[in-house]
């Protein structure tokens, strides 16, 4: 028997694995891949025999807390590109945007991002990865960029720049609306948490925690150049239409009235990933979203984190078809004291999946359960610590948001929102239209993420 079968396949999918053997280097390997993960961002596998899970070693090593910090940036290098940097802004005339995106985050340069951005007035898009990385009331920030699908306004806005200032960058399908950029390379300065790069030009070691502060100092004289640069209105007013069916075009702006500021906010793969695309949230709220792997259940599990968070509120949206995969998770919600809003979007199967393959394929169907009995049957049968509802229609709906009790979120509460099967936000129906053509037989297999 091969007992190392799952530590070679973890190895496909992590950045660094340790196998302890040995109780005498345990601690060390076990540093090195927790100071691994943190510094990189990226999942690590540890591994141990289960004689070794109750041996005891020494305590020294907690004495010394694990670095949170990339190296330090080679002097003499990160001067170079600052100067670099600044040549080709002087040669652009300071017609620049600044792109966000999900390394932002995931690297901590959000308070660091957001001083360059106050100081410097460049206007600000991001992408669907990086939301919530620059406080989208700030009156420089546009929106979401997703090249080909984005807004005709945010696309002629970044693609007409003569210089795009990428933070964080991370180039995925559903992040990039399906690798279709078109910021040519020559047009593009990217900072990475490990890696600068001016252009054609690849400066290795020369991380932006360190480097955007020194950009700041540099650059802020473009106060009064970057504040006539124009940025569209990144708002999103409830539609009057002419039907009491819950549309996507009306649920996500009703919803964005309902949001308040440090509200923790997780959005399933599906129509919720980019329903919330197009809608402004308060100041310090957090996105959760699964955009990267598009692995759809997995946010469920992911919303327990809340109660360590720190944040106010949690909110969770998640489609019928996903919830059926882990929904397990609320029994473990109730017994743990979670207390999450939780937007069932019942629209009877996997709408995104309609979209990108087989709108009347029966594999797209699920059955359909009883949702508002679900809190019942998983912990909690006399309702003394959760709440269920469903609504049918926009005055439903809108009565259950306006309601005070419910908006405190002092129990777990399940909405379920019901909605057409074929219903789905616009940048979702353009990136299926998009995944479908690149998902054809005969369709080009590796797309350009930049023109040159």
């Amino acid at each position: 028997m091969r007992f190392d079968a799952y530590t070679i396949a973890a190895q496909q999918f992590t950045h660094s694995q340790a196998s302890l053997r040995s109780k005498n280097h345990a601690a060390a390997e076990i540093d090195r891949v927790l100071t691994d993960c943190i510094t990189k961002a990226r999942p690590v596998y540890l591994s141990l025999p289960t004689d070794l899970v109750s041996a005891k070693i020494s305590t020294e090593r907690l004495r010394t807390p694990l670095t949170r910090s990339q190296p330090p940036n080679d002097p003499q290098i990160e001067s170079f590109v600052i100067d670099t940097i600044v040549k080709r802004l002087e040669e652009a005339g300071g017609d620049v945007v600044v792109l966000v995106d999900a390394c932002a985050i995931r690297h901590g340069v959000k308070e660091e991002l957001n001083e360059f951005l106050r100081k410097t007035k460049f206007p600000v898009y991001s992408t669907p990865m990086g939301k919530t990385a620059v406080d989208e009331n700030f009156e420089r920030y546009g929106g979401i960029y997703l090249g080909s699908i984005s807004r005709p306004e945010i696309k002629e806005s970044v693609e007409a720049a003569k210089l795009v200032l990428s933070v964080g960058g991370l180039r995925s399908d559903f992040n990039t609306g399906n690798f279709s950029y078109h910021i040519p390379v020559k047009h593009t300065i990217e900072l990475h948490s490990d890696t600068t790069k001016v252009q054609y030009a690849v400066f290795p070691g020369v991380g932006m925690k360190e480097l955007i502060p020194k950009l700041t100092e540099r650059l802020e004289s473009y106060h009064a150049v970057a504040s006539k640069l124009v940025v569209p209105r990144f708002l999103a007013p409830v539609p009057n239409e002419d039907t009491e069916t819950i549309t996507h075009n009306f649920f996500w702006p009703r919803l964005a009235q309902f949001f308040r500021p440090r509200d923790f906010i997780v959005t399933e793969t599906g129509t919720a990933n980019f329903g919330i695309l197009d809608v402004p949230l308060p100041e310090k709220s957090v996105l959760i979203s699964q955009i990267l792997w598009g692995s759809i259940g997995c946010l469920l599990g992911a919303s327990l984190v809340a109660k360590e968070s720190g944040q106010g509120r949690a909110i969770l949206f998640v489609g019928d078809g996903s919830l059926q995969l882990t929904v397990q998770e609320l029994s473990v919600m109730l017994r743990v004291g979670v207390k999450p809003i939780i937007f069932v979007l019942n629209n009877s199967g996997y709408t995104i999946e309609r979209f990108i393959h087989g709108k009347a394929r029966k594999y797209n169907d699920i059955s359909n359960w009883n949702w508002t009995s679900l809190l019942k049957t998983l912990g909690d049968p006399n309702e003394t610590i959760s709440s269920s509802y469903t609504v049918h229609n926009k005055a439903e709906l809108s009565d259950l948001l306006d309601n005070a009790t419910f908006a405190r979120a002092e129990k777990m509460q399940m909405v379920e929102v019901m909605m057409d099967r074929l219903d789905a936000p616009r940048s979702l129906k353009l990136q299926a239209e998009a995944s479908g053509r690149a998902n054809a037989y005969g369709a080009p297999t590796n797309p350009a993420t930049t023109s040159a």
